[in-house]
């Protein structure tokens, strides 16, 4: 059974359905990652998963509980945590408050928590009192991914994690990002960097107008003359 599935999802904005019957799922401990040509409806069925779209067909279970009719702000309490591609720190609040805000719905101590997360992300052990704000793209990044790691999620949900940072960069956050798999945390990501992201993928999903084209292990699909030919530049 998947840990977190979103089955048969039909939906969108308006009239328009964006989603036509994809499902989406991540095990527990696992990295799925979502790629397709821009407009094939990765980032919407990510926000479908979350509540922030209207499902007119489909469900989304979690933990085997149908939780399609939970507010957003519900399914984080119930363990779901997510990293919007753009807006995803405070930048007028240091990386230690924008860590504290990560915790608001915890009512325990979450300093075991912050240690953890300067274990994952050293450069912001260092840089906890600077504002988020004057941190680069890479840096704030980070802050935003450990920000969710503090409410201590089962499922982490990434839209474009790497969007707009060098190679270098990306190839530290993908490490970073394993390393959080190998905590036991599912992990499912939105990425445009196809090749890259299923390198380190336990499986993917392929999205072609808002259907599912591939689904595979991640180095299945990338060994997939069609999937190469069509989604990774050959």
């Amino acid at each position: 059974m998947s840990f977190l599935s979103g089955v048969d999802m039909v939906g969108g904005y308006g009239a328009a359905d964006i989603l036509k019957g994809c499902t989406i799922d991540v095990n527990e401990g696992e990295i799925a990652v979502i790629v397709g040509p821009n407009g094939a409806g990765k980032s919407t069925a990510m926000r479908a998963l979350l509540g922030m779209l209207e499902l007119k067909r489909g469900e989304v279970r979690f933990r085997g509980k149908d939780i399609s009719a939970l507010t957003p702000q519900d399914r984080i309490a119930e363990g779901i945590a997510f990293v919007p591609q753009t807006s995803n720190v405070f930048t007028s609040m240091t990386v230690y408050e924008n860590l504290e805000m990560g915790a608001f719905l915890r009512d325990d101590d979450f300093g075991d928590t912050i240690e953890q997360v300067y274990e994952l992300f050293p450069i912001l052990a260092d840089k906890r009192d600077q504002l988020a704000g004057e941190l680069s793209g890479g840096q704030r990044q980070q802050v935003a991914v450990a920000r969710a790691l503090m409410s201590q999620p089962a499922v982490l949900m990434l839209d474009e994690p790497t969007a707009g940072v060098s190679p270098i960069v990306m190839d530290e956050l993908f490490d970073r990002i394993l390393e959080v798999r190998d905590t036991g945390v599912a992990i499912l990501m939105v990425e445009q960097n196809a090749r890259q992201a299923l390198h380190i993928a336990d499986r993917g999903f392929v999205l072609v107008v808002g259907e599912n084209r591939h689904t595979d292990s991640g180095s299945a699909l990338l060994a997939d003359p069609e999937v190469r030919r069509s989604f990774l530049g050959g």
